[in-house]
């Protein structure tokens, strides 16, 4: 199996590996940065699953902003009818394309699963 870590950017999460690509809400900086993304929400390296509360501490996930491009056109559109009524708006999204550079997760052990936690505050 394969690391992955679970991020959350722009109000959305996200199932990144390193090397992959997403598009992602847009990112302040500029074409060609190395930006730092610290809200890791859980951390795999492959066999053990580590959970933030609600973020892992110490993870880090850091990605190259690759280009920034606007999404497809979303069209909204309302009518009553026999009224003459009639509104239309449409809406791009700004996103930014992020390559993965690498994911650092923290030295910490792996979170307690559910039955161990409920035993442990007994």
């Amino acid at each position: 199996m394969e690391a992955y870590a679970v991020i959350e950017t722009g109000g959305k999460q996200y199932r990144v590996s390193e090397g992959a690509t997403l598009e992602i809400e847009r990112l302040a900086d500029e074409a060609g940065a190395k930006v730092q993304l610290d809200r890791v929400l859980a951390v795999s390296d492959g066999s053990a699953l580590t959970v933030g509360t609600p973020t892992v501490d110490g993870a880090a996930i850091t990605v190259e902003i690759v280009e920034h491009l606007r999404g497809p056109k979303v069209v909204s559109f309302k009518k009553k009818r026999r009224k003459g009524y009639k509104r239309k708006i449409g809406h791009r999204q700004e996103l930014t394309r992020v390559k993965v550079v690498s994911l650092s997760a923290s030295e910490a052990a792996p979170a307690a699963t559910p039955a161990e936690a409920e035993t442990a505050e007994v």
